[in-house]
């Protein structure tokens, strides 16, 4: 008769002990997979009433909108090391690339009967582009957000710590710091009822510019505010989270409502001609068009 010594006890005793390991470190990496599978393949939700399609397909890391009077659409591309693009998107589809070799072109905004970009890295210029010509306006360093206010052009620094706000003149190209030491402010815009507003990403607040320098914050507890922007609806907000990001939007009242829901990186929302609204969904690489209730 075979006897089984200790050893041989202790061996099959720490080979269960590392298969109930294994399996266990299995099942949790399953886990892991399958909720990150969820939260990306989830499909996005929309508030009752509003409704919303995809009309842009593969626009790599789209950021900035800017509607055209001809139905074509301006579009960043935010790639990183000279691979970004600002391209124009014509009714029929045909996307023609407008500047090129650019590293995370962000901001965007129609000015002067042209188009204001700046490139979210350091030491990068905002740019002027009109008729095919690109004109160097002033440096910055991870320019994002643009807001063009008739006579002045404000940009805002996306920087931990030490972003800064520039107000610059067009008429003598003055160039103004207007706040520094921002923590990761992403967007500033101007609302309907006049207030001047600007985010920090990383505290999750909108702060509203004062001349007092006060800058109290009139939105709190979000989830990455990045863009803004402003209409008779109210302020809306969408939060640049890699997972389960919103689209909000912030009434007269105050009433903060979830119109868009389980999207992936959401950029700028931009109202169109028709009365619907363009977001640029960069985690997905697409655009969305957001019908509103036909009450409205």
């Amino acid at each position: 008769m075979i006897q089984t010594t200790s050893k041989n006890k202790g061996a099959r005793a720490w080979y269960r002990t590392l298969r109930v390991a294994l399996g266990g470190a299995c099942l949790a990496l399953l886990a892991a997979l399958g909720f990150f599978a969820w939260q990306y393949f989830y499909p996005v939700q929309s508030a009752d009433g509003w409704r919303f399609k995809v009309v842009h397909r593969d626009v790599p890391k789209a950021a900035s909108l800017g509607p055209m009077q001809d139905g074509s659409l301006m579009v960043s591309q935010e790639l990183p090391r000279g691979r970004g693009t600002i391209v124009r998107i014509h009714p029929d589809g045909r996307r023609q690339v407008m500047v090129a070799n650019l590293s995370k072109p962000d901001g965007m905004v129609a000015s002067h009967g042209g188009w204001v970009y700046s490139q979210e890295v350091d030491g990068a210029m905002v740019s002027f582009l009109k008729d095919g010509e690109v004109i160097d306006l002033f440096k910055g360093a991870h320019v994002q957000g643009l807001w063009n206010d008739g006579d002045d052009l404000y940009a805002i620094e996306d920087r931990k710590g030490r972003g800064r706000l520039f107000r610059y003149r067009w008429k003598d190209r003055d160039l103004t710091v207007v706040r520094d030491d921002l923590n990761e402010a992403e967007s500033i815009t101007r609302c309907t009822d006049g207030r001047l507003l600007y985010t920090e990403k990383e505290r999750g607040v909108i702060h509203q510019l004062t001349e007092d320098r006060s800058d109290p914050v009139i939105v709190a507890n979000l989830n990455k505010p990045t863009f803004l922007m402003c209409d008779d609806r109210g302020m809306w907000i969408s939060e640049d989270s890699t997972h389960r990001a919103r689209l909000l939007l912030v009434d007269s009242r105050g009433e903060q409502r979830t119109i868009l829901s389980f999207l992936k990186a959401p950029q700028s929302i931009v109202r169109t001609a028709t009365g619907t609204y363009l977001l640029a969904e960069g985690g997905r690489n697409r655009v969305l068009e957001l019908v509103p209730p036909p009450d409205r």
